[in-house]
């Protein structure tokens, strides 16, 4: 077996770059076509170009297989002293041609791999599992769903069975006391584990060196793209459908929408004039607002989607539609107007009540300005009569030519009273 390195004629630090025009340049060179006189020749060299340059254009298959490059072709695993399958000498499509049934093919070759590491397996089952049955690997012709992904699910996880006892460095029997008995059976243990992962590690990169090569797995995922895009143009088909519904019902929720909102504002001017009409009022208004107010808030009440009856706010025109169309929006309707008219009657009333007590006022002011004015004239009193009364006597009668005789007369008969002030400044208080 030849380096894919030396293949391709490349280092070993070679770039992708290099790495793709080395491989064009030898596939240029070994294609059949180009060499009709060696065709067979030609088509195996072709073949391991094409082999060498995918292994090594994989940054992660070319990381496995340098790690593991000599053993690879070394071909036996001379580090092994049991009998189990060298899995380094199926890393490479040489060892199986074409992709037939036949003896050679891909298929019967890696069957006969899967189920030798299977066998070896077996051997070292416990009990409990003997009765797992190892999926398959089938041919060419066997279905994804019942074979192949079984197959693939069981040996991607795959663990050895084999204990590796054979490699321990230490004969526990040997150990002269205890301590050094756990010590050995410590060293051993650690070396048991590093020969049973690398012994997954390998299966597992086989199964996947193995997979990506499956003509079956080719298909399937190319089946799943296909059917990822048919979904992908179906959602978007039906994206655009629901748009163009939502447009067409936009429309049509517009036009009825403005010829129901006509209807009532046409209800509403009809009840403004028959009050107007009633109270003799040319601008009355509903709810106190002016008839172009209430335009500006109607106008502003179509291009939303608020419902003044029912105090709702709809996210949506076609659910704004759908309400209005409801009996409840229906009631709640017409329970407005008759609140609104009510309101505007009672305004109405409130209007006319203060419109009456300002009449009534202004003729209450009247009557009293003509009593005053009556009263000055009629009650009118002369000063001399007020002299004579300020020096009288009111209990006895006797009248006195100053104060001071009268304030003496009424000390000594007692006849001092409080009579109401007629004269004089707010001072004089008058006892008789």
């Amino acid at each position: 077996m030849k380096c894919y390195y030396e293949v391709l004629g490349v280092l070993k630090d070679v770039n992708d770059d290099e790495l793709k025009k080395a491989y064009r340049k030898l596939a240029l060179k070994w294609h059949p076509d180009k060499n009709p006189n060696s065709a067979t020749e030609a088509k195996e060299q072709f073949q391991l170009v094409q082999q060498a340059y995918e292994v090594l254009s994989d940054p992660h298959e070319r990381s496995w297989y340098d790690s593991h490059r000599e053993s690879i072709l070394r071909g036996a695993g001379s580090d092994y002293k049991d009998d189990s399958l060298d899995v380094f000498l199926y890393f490479t499509p040489t060892c199986f041609k074409g992709y037939g049934d036949d003896e050679n093919g891909f298929y019967a070759v890696y069957r006969e791999v899967f189920n030798k590491l299977a066998a070896e397996d077996s051997e070292y089952m416990t009990d409990e599992d003997s009765d797992f049955e190892v999926p398959s690997f089938g041919d060419s012709t066997s279905p994804y769903e019942d074979v192949v992904h079984p197959f693939y699910a069981h040996w991607q996880s795959y663990c050895t069975k084999k204990s590796y006892a054979w490699l321990d460095p230490y004969n526990i029997r040997d150990a002269p006391n205890r301590c050094l008995m756990r010590a050995a059976e410590k060293e051993n243990k650690k070396v048991r584990d590093k020969a049973r992962k690398q012994r997954n590690e390998e299966v597992r990169n086989l199964v996947a060196f193995v997979r990506k090569r499956d003509k079956r797995v080719q298909s399937f995922v190319k089946l799943l793209e296909e059917h990822a895009a048919e979904n992908v143009k179906k959602a978007e088909e039906r994206r655009r459908k629901h748009i163009k519904e939502r447009q067409e019902a936009m429309k049509n929720y517009k036009e009825s929408e403005w010829t129901k909102f006509s209807n009532i504002e046409k209800e509403l001017k009809a009840i403004e004039a028959n009050l107007a009409a009633e109270f003799g009022d040319s601008d009355i208004s509903l709810g106190g607002e002016s008839v172009i107010d209430r335009e500006e808030v109607m106008e502003e009440t179509v291009n939303s989607l608020y419902c003044i009856a029912c105090n709702k706010v709809f996210r949506t025109e076609r659910a704004f539609s759908n309400h209005e169309n409801s009996k409840k929006h229906k009631d709640s309707v017409e329970v407005l107007k008759a609140l609104l008219v009510e309101d505007e009657l009672a305004v109405l009333r409130s209007k006319q009540k203060v419109e009456d007590s300002s009449y009534e006022f202004k003729i209450k002011n009247k009557k009293a300005k003509g009593v005053k004015k009556n009263g000055k004239k009629d009650g009118s009193v002369s000063t001399d009569y007020v002299r004579d009364l300020n020096h009288c006597c009111v209990t006895c009668g006797s009248e006195f030519p100053s104060k001071n005789k009268l304030f003496d007369h009424l000390k000594k008969t007692g006849h001092s009273v409080s009579i109401p002030h007629l004269a004089g400044t707010p001072k004089d208080r008058v006892e008789v």
